[in-house]
């Protein structure tokens, strides 16, 4: 039986009603790469207010990368992954007046699993965007606000996006790498690039948790003296 022709991999893969995407690829990658540096450069400026709502010292420029980073995370979690978790039986259909579905048939060249609503897929990116995305926005007020919560909330947001992340290179590592376009854009750019920022930072931002809340503990253990 003919398949229906499309851009994914493996090229036999049945893709019933698939119409291709309106735009170009750079297009929809730009628009998404934008929108992301937008949110991360607004976390950055909103982290450089002296002292925030409870007052105190400066930020570092790391703490203020942290804070673009929790922005700019709520915003992919809730409108890209946010979208897929509700829409994903749409993604290899032509909806010209949906703007997310362009996004995510380029980003599909990386991962046809996306195209057929893979049920660990559609089951990650929906704990994703409705457990990781609004976490990652109260992350990002707790430490605007200098809120005792902020580095427990940090370390339950990275651990999930973490272990969220090493779950679906290692699903994908089973199924042989099958899915993705050996192109370098594709499979190194796409897949491997853009997945691995979520392995490193989160990672990060995991030990940087565990550091403050262990001298937290540490103080809080400390003897204390009594007045003679």
């Amino acid at each position: 039986m003919a398949t229906t022709a499309h851009p994914y991999w493996p090229r036999s893969l049945p893709l019933p009603g698939y119409v291709g995407s309106a735009r170009p690829g750079w297009q929809c990658a730009g628009a998404v790469a934008a929108a992301g540096a937008g949110l991360l450069a607004l976390g950055w400026a909103l982290g450089g207010a002296v002292g925030g709502a409870r007052g105190g010292a400066s930020r570092s420029p790391a703490r203020r990368l942290a804070l673009g980073w929790f922005l700019m995370c709520a915003g992919v979690h809730g409108v890209l992954e946010g979208y897929f978790s509700l829409r994903h039986q749409e993604l290899r259909l032509g909806h010209p007046a949906n703007p997310a579905l362009p996004a995510g048939k380029e980003y599909a060249k990386a991962d046809s699993r996306y195209m057929t609503s893979d049920d660990f897929t559609v089951a990650m990116e929906t704990v994703t965007a409705w457990a990781w995305g609004p976490l990652s926005f109260l992350t990002f007020l707790a430490f605007l606000r200098r809120h005792p919560t902020r580095y427990v909330l940090q370390l339950l947001v990275s651990l999930g996006q973490l272990y969220g992340d090493v779950l679906y290179f290692a699903t994908e590592a089973r199924a042989g790498w099958s899915h993705s376009d050996p192109q370098p854009l594709y499979f190194w750019g796409y897949f491997v690039g853009l997945n691995g920022v979520w392995v490193l930072v989160p990672g990060a931002l995991l030990a940087d948790a565990c550091r403050h809340l262990a001298a937290a503990q540490r103080a809080l253990d400390r003897p204390r003296h009594k007045a003679h």
